[in-house]
């Protein structure tokens, strides 16, 4: 989805583009906080971070990539072991399998609709909505090129490097003959203290902001997408999903939770540690120093 807060010159774009590369071979800092003034146009102050998307930078380039265990939550399929050892195997999306590469498929024994991941990525997915329509040979070549990519190189989130790259397929899930409403709990360490529903994917998406307690949080809509224009109701197990994404997130400074409730029942989704590679627009720059305020990283601060 194109931002329309990125307000580009595509002549410098066209300049920069070819020497990335180059630029992340030589120095990743330096490459992160040119991305990062290109995309939010501020400044990025590593030694004395005050801003929310800063902070996001310093733990991406110096923390979470020595963090063992963040990788292995990041990862699909690591992080359901992850799940479990904290007491929430019921919340876990069923899984039909785990598999090293896509010969390894059979086709045959899977439903008409699923679901295929990527173990180490971000958004190489395949939702499979009839398995009758299915290019086989196209899927192929998607799935090869995607599991050769080292994801953590190619977006400078090193912490999915050690991933190993295999496929994961899950159970789709529906929500009235669509897909399921998501809650993305951002959790700052251990508190939960704001977060994001996302409705009507696949068809006109929308994206509400609220702090925990469900009252609106809009200033922190962020690069430039749109909400309802409507109230969203509350779950009336939204506690529970609170609980669940504390807990899960209580080792780190900080992670989103991503979680489904269908019918009342709390699927688990995944772990973010770096949402969109911290580079977020927010419609309101004040609540990027709001939500840095909530995130404590003095600890970490000598970590390079």
């Amino acid at each position: 989805m194109a931002n329309p807060n990125l307000k580009e010159n595509k002549l410098k774009r066209a300049i920069a583009v070819p020497f990335r590369g180059l630029i992340k071979a030589l120095s990743k800092t330096q490459y992160v906080k040119m991305q990062y003034k290109y995309i939010t146009h501020n400044r990025l102050n590593l030694k004395n971070p005050k801003r929310y998307t800063e902070k996001l930078q310093y733990l991406r380039l110096f923390v979470y990539p020595k963090w063992k265990e963040v990788s292995v939550c990041a990862s699909r399929d690591g992080v359901r072991n992850y799940v479990k050892d904290k007491g929430f195997a019921d919340n876990l999306i069923p899984i039909y399998g785990v598999f090293d590469k896509f010969e390894d498929i059979d086709f045959d024994k899977l439903p008409n609709q699923f679901v295929m991941k990527c173990t180490h990525a971000c958004a190489f997915n395949y939702l499979c909505r009839d398995k009758s329509k299915i290019n086989y040979n196209e899927l192929k070549k998607k799935f090869k090129r995607w599991l050769k990519i080292n994801y953590g190189k190619k977006t400078v989130e090193l912490h999915y490097s050690p991933i190993k790259p295999r496929i994961i397929i899950e159970k789709f899930l529906f929500e009235n003959n669509a897909l399921p409403i998501e809650y993305k709990i951002h959790v700052f360490n251990g508190v939960a203290k704001n977060m994001y529903v996302v409705t009507s994917r696949g068809i006109d998406i929308r994206y509400n902001n609220y702090y925990i307690d469900w009252t609106p949080f809009d200033g922190s809509q962020f690069n430039g997408w749109k909400k309802t224009d409507y109230e969203l109701k509350k779950p009336s197990n939204w506690g529970e999903m609170v609980r669940i994404a504390e807990e899960l997130a209580s080792p780190f400074p900080f992670v989103r939770v991503d979680l489904y409730n269908i019918d009342g029942k709390i699927y688990f989704s995944e772990m973010t540690f770096t949402p969109a590679k911290g580079t977020l627009i927010l419609d309101d720059p004040n609540c990027d120093y709001e939500m840095g305020e909530w995130l404590d990283i003095s600890k970490y601060l000598n970590a390079k």
